[in-house]
């Protein structure tokens, strides 16, 4: 006898209610879909961010470490064969330079550099490491002497396994004999700009780079916080101060190449008063034009951002000070400036670092020019470290591409300590309300 089974009981009816919570349902789920896709999407983002910025920073460090080394090369001097005949009572004096120079010192020395292959093993300035050495030691003009100079740029790469195979198998026989040796290059700090990459430093556009940011604080900083000043506690509100504020807005966002061609036709043109025609007011490529240009340029940032830290300030501060009998400007000077203060320090540290990163501007009042000896004062020609890395970029010379990543660097260096003491400031003197 079979067993009868049993059919399956109905499903229940699904009522409006149950209908009204599954769509609630399926809409969470969905806006939870939403929100971790677009948290993978920003953390894919910041990702993509840091794999770039540490690429680059991989390969300023890959070629820049290079720039801060340098190879030299032993060359071994038999000074009465050279027959170098000058006074040597007058090494000491200034004119010896154009003496040595006169007794064919650097043609001789060139000579003793070449190679049997016919590229030189010393670069075109190791003749004035030389010309120091006799200058500094007279006496060696009577025998022999061992004098290390600075190599060639093919025989430096060769030393690194790089160029032709035959440069590449003398750099390891002269390392073998003792006679190549690889440093660090003191000399990049403390030399300026030359013709030979193994001479170049970054000292003259350093030094140019400091006097130029000096002339920038010491404009832009006390005019654009004085300008804040007015404008948030005394100016009052009218049309011509909302033009103001609109026009103070749109400098902040002008091409700085504009900046450029204001500072080349106010400080550089020529001027017309009475008939009569007067010259630039400075001279072509100083740190003062370039330091006046750079300030037009960031004093529109430091105005917004000292505003910005004024209007931080509580209003019950003002009332407070007003309630005890200060009068308007101790109000301004006693309480409200010194509270923004912390602000105002970022937004211009900010700001200088905008500056000293700059190069179009600086190009356009002639901060380009080549210069050997660095300034002295704020009128001598003088170029920046931005331009300096941009003239080193077009050099055709392979010497110069490491070169320009280590000033790089130096640049990169100086840019994260402003903006590391920005926040800093930020952070020691921030009051919290």
């Amino acid at each position: 006898m079979s067993k009868r089974v049993a059919s399956p009981a109905p499903a229940p009816e699904r009522t409006p209610t149950d209908w009204k919570s599954a769509a609630m349902q399926k809409r969470i789920r969905r806006r939870y879909a939403r929100e971790r896709r677009f948290k993978l999407f920003g953390m894919m983002a910041v990702i993509l961010s840091a794999a770039f910025l540490a690429f680059l920073i991989a390969t300023m460090m890959a070629n820049g470490a290079r720039g801060f080394t340098r190879s030299e090369v032993a060359l071994h001097f038999d000074f009465p064969k050279l027959g170098i005949e000058i006074d040597r009572s007058h090494l000491k004096t200034p004119g010896a330079d154009l003496a040595l120079a006169g007794a064919g010192l650097q043609d001789k020395v060139e000579t003793l550099a070449t190679s049997p292959a016919g590229y030189s093993l010393a670069s075109n300035s190791a003749w004035v490491t030389v010309r120091d050495r006799i200058k500094a030691h007279p006496a060696i003009l009577d025998g022999k002497a061992t004098i290390w100079v600075p190599a060639s740029t093919e025989l430096e790469m060769g030393s690194r396994g790089e160029g032709p195979a035959n440069v590449q198998a003398d750099a390891r026989k002269l390392s073998q004999a003792g006679q190549l040796r690889t440093g660090f290059n003191w000399g990049f700090f403390s030399a300026s700009n030359s013709n030979d990459p193994v001479a170049v430093g970054i000292w003259g556009a350093l030094k140019g780079s400091l006097l130029t940011m000096l002339v920038t604080f010491l404009i832009a900083f006390p005019v654009g916080v004085l300008s804040a000043i007015y404008l948030e506690e005394y100016a009052p509100k009218n049309r011509w101060t909302d033009l103001i504020e609109v026009s103070i807005n749109n400098l902040a966002a002008v091409p700085s190449i504009i900046f450029g061609l204001l500072g080349l036709a106010v400080f550089l043109g020529s001027w017309q008063i009475g008939g009569h025609t007067f010259g630039p007011l400075f001279p072509r490529s100083a740190a003062i034009v370039g330091g006046l240009t750079l300030a037009l340029m960031i004093m529109p940032v430091i105005v917004i951002a000292s505003r910005n830290a004024i209007k931080g300030v509580p209003p019950s501060i003002r009332d407070a000070a007003l309630g005890i009998g200060a009068s308007r400007i101790q109000v301004v000077f006693h309480h409200v400036l010194p509270l923004a203060m912390p602000g105002i320090l970022t937004g211009t540290i900010i700001g200088m670092a905008r500056a000293l990163g700059e190069t179009a501007p600086l190009l356009l009042i002639g901060m380009r020019a080549f210069i050997v000896t660095p300034p002295s004062g704020f009128t001598d020609p003088a170029t920046v470290l931005p331009v300096q890395i941009f003239l080193w970029s077009d050099e055709v010379s392979r010497g110069f591409v490491e070169k320009t990543s280590a000033a790089i660097l130096v640049l990169l260096v100086f840019l994260l300590a402003m903006n590391g003491l920005a926040i800093y400031l930020r952070n020691k003197f921030e009051t919290r309300w």
